[in-house]
C-alpha cells in the first residue's frame, strides 16, 4: 500500500476487505446496544413500566461500557481482535434474546445492565485496523471504521420499529425484532472469524508482557495511571446515586450502600493489578526503547471525553430543546433535529481521521477542539427568536467538528504503543462515556444554555491540554518473540 489513497471499493485488497468485515461488526454491536431506546413505547406497554424504571433502564444499559471497554481493551491485547469481536458479537446477542423474553422489570434491568458490555466492542476494532493500515492511512481507517460503525444506533432507530410494528406486529413484536438483530449478530460474529485476521500475513502480532493494567515508564507515569482510573469508579458510584432513595428511588438505602463498597473494593483490586504489571518497572526502570510519555494516553482520554461525551449527552438533550425553544415542532420533527447531530458521524469521523494523516495530528487536532468549543458557544446562543434553519445549520457546524474530534483522537491512539493499543483504546473509550454521564448528570443541576458553555468549557481544557501532546515521529518499537527488536512507522 504505497499510495496514500484508500479506494474503499478495491476489496481484492485485504486491508481494505478487512476495514470493511470490522466496521459492520462494530455497526452490529451498535445495533444491539442501541435497541433499547427506539422501541420504549412497545417495551413499556408490554411489560407496564412505570418512567422511573424507563430512565433505570437507559442508565444501566451504559454502566457496565465503562469497566468494560477496559476489560476488553485487555483481552483483545492478550487474545486478538479476531476472538474477541467474535465471542463479543455472539455471547451478547444471547444477552439480547433473553432481554428480548425477559417478563418482569427485574428480568429486564438484569439483562439490560449486561449487555452494556457490548458497547465495549469499538474498541477491538481500534486495534485490528491499527494493524492493517500504515501510520499514513491509520487516521482515516480508523475514522471510517468509528463512523460507519456508529451508524448502527441510527439503523436500530430505523429499522427495529418497522419489524415490531409492520413486519412482527402483535403485542411481543418488539421482542422478534430484537430477536431478529440478536441472530444477525450472532450469525456475523461467525463470518467474522472466518474472514477475520488479526494482521496481515508475515505480521507480528505484539501482546503485553502482563495482562491486568498498563504498563508505563516511570513511577510519575504510575500514580497519574492511578489517578486516571478515579474518576470513572466516581461516575459509577453517581450512577448508583441515580436509582439510590435520593433519586429514582429504585434501590434501597442498603443496596446503594453496597454498591458503594463494592466500587471501593474494585478499586484497590485495580490499584494491585496495575502494581502487579508495573513491580519491575518501579524497581528497575524500563529500556530506553521501550518507554513512552502516558501523559498521550491522559491527553487522549480528556479529548474524547470533550468529544464523543459530548455527543453523548447533546444527543440525549437536543429534542427535547428544539421543543421547548420552538414551539409548534412536532415530536418526530425535534427527534429528527436532534438526531441529525449523531448522523455527521458518516462523513465528519472519517474526515477527522484524514485531516490528521494529512496535516498532523496535534496540529489537526487544535483546529478542531478549538472549532467544538466555538460550536458549543453558538449552540449556547440559540433562542426562539433564531430561524429554525439557522439553528439547524449552528447545529450542523458544531456536529462536524464534534464527529471530526472523535476521528482525530482515535488517528493518534494507534500510534502510542502498538501491543497496548487495545488497553489505550479502553482508556480513552472509557472517558468518552464517563463524559456522556457526567455532562448529562450536569444537565439536570443547571440551565441548558449554561450546559451548552460546560460543554464548550471542557472543549477549550482539551484544546489547551492538546498543545501539550507529542506529535508521533519516526518509530516506535516492540521486541519480538526472539529478543530482536522491530521498528513500526507512527509518522
Amino acid at each position: 500500500m504505497s499510495s496514500s489513497k484508500l479506494n474503499l471499493l478495491d476489496f481484492s485488497n485485504k486491508s481494505v476487505a478487512t476495514l470493511h468485515l470490522t466496521w459492520f461488526a462494530f455497526f452490529m454491536t451498535f445495533v444491539m446496544w442501541f435497541s433499547l431506546p427506539p422501541l420504549k413505547p412497545l417495551i413499556m406497554q408490554s411489560i407496564q413500566m412505570t418512567p422511573q424504571q424507563w430512565a433505570a433502564l437507559l442508565t444501566l444499559n451504559v454502566a457496565l461500557t465503562i469497566p468494560a471497554r477496559i476489560v476488553v481493551g485487555s483481552l483483545v491485547d492478550k487474545f486478538g481482535p479476531r476472538n474477541i469481536y467474535s465471542g463479543l458479537l455472539i455471547l451478547s446477542a444471547v444477552v439480547l434474546i433473553a432481554f428480548a423474553f425477559s417478563t418482569t422489570f427485574e428480568q429486564l434491568a438484569l439483562f439490560r445492565f449486561l449487555l452494556g458490555f457490548v458497547g465495549a466492542g469499538f474498541v477491538i476494532g481500534i486495534r485490528l485496523v491499527s494493524e492493517w493500515f500504515p501510520a499514513r492511512q491509520v487516521g482515516l481507517a480508523e475514522g471510517i471504521y468509528g463512523g460507519w460503525g456508529n451508524f448502527g444506533a441510527a439503523a436500530a432507530g430505523f429499522t427495529l420499529p418497522f419489524l415490531a410494528i409492520h413486519v412482527f406486529g402483535g403485542v411481543d413484536g418488539w421482542r422478534y425484532a430484537m430477536t431478529a438483530a440478536a441472530v444477525l449478530a450472532a450469525f456475523y460474529g461467525v463470518v467474522f472469524y472466518i474472514f477475520a485476521r488479526n494482521t496481515p500475513k508475515g505480521s507480528t502480532y505484539f501482546k503485553p508482557k502482563k495482562s491486568g493494567g498498563l504498563e508505563v515508564s516511570n513511577k510519575k507515569d504510575f500514580w497519574f495511571y492511578v489517578a486516571l482510573n478515579v474518576p470513572m469508579y466516581l461516575i459509577l458510584a453517581v450512577l448508583a446515586w441515580k436509582m439510590s432513595p435520593a433519586n429514582l428511588k429504585l434501590l434501597s438505602a442498603t443496596t446503594t450502600n453496597i454498591l458503594y463498597v463494592v466500587l471501593v473494593a474494585l478499586f484497590i483490586f485495580q490499584f494491585t493489578q496495575i502494581y502487579r504489571v508495573n513491580k519491575d518497572m518501579l524497581k528497575n526502570g524500563v529500556p530506553e526503547h521501550d518507554k513512552y510519555e502516558f501523559k498521550q494516553v491522559a491527553i487522549l482520554s480528556w479529548a474524547y471525553l470533550a468529544s464523543f461525551g459530548s455527543e453523548l449527552a447533546v444527543v440525549s438533550v437536543l429534542p427535547a430543546f428544539f421543543m421547548d425553544t420552538f414551539k409548534g415542532l412536532s415530536i418526530s420533527q425535534a427527534a429528527m433535529l436532534g438526531g441529525s447531530f449523531a448522523f455527521m458521524n458518516l462523513v465528519a469521523r472519517p474526515g477527522g481521521g484524514w485531516v490528521s494523516d494529512r496535516l498532523g495530528r496535534r496540529f489537526s487536532m487544535s483546529i478542531i477542539f478549538g472549532g467544538i468549543a466555538i460550536g458549543y458557544v453558538l449552540l449556547s446562543q440559540i433562542n426562539g427568536n433564531w430561524p429554525l434553519p439557522l439553528a439547524f445549520a449552528a447545529v450542523f457546524i458544531c456536529s462536524l467538528f464534534v464527529q471530526a474530534g472523535c476521528g482525530s483522537v482515535f488517528a493518534v491512539v494507534p500510534l502510542i504503543k502498538r501491543r497496548m493499543t487495545g488497553q489505550i483504546s479502553g482508556m480513552a473509550g472509557a472517558y468518552g462515556n464517563v463524559g456522556g454521564l457526567a455532562f448529562l448528570t450536569i444537565n439536570t443541576f443547571v440551565t441548558i444554555h449554561t450546559f451548552f458553555y460546560v460543554l464548550a468549557g471542557a472543549a477549550a481544557l482539551a484544546f489547551f491540554f492538546i498543545q501539550f501532546l507529542k506529535e508521533p515521529k519516526g518509530h516506535t518499537v516492540e521486541v519480538n518473540e526472539d529478543g530482536s527488536l522491530q521498528k513500526i512507522e507512527v509518522a
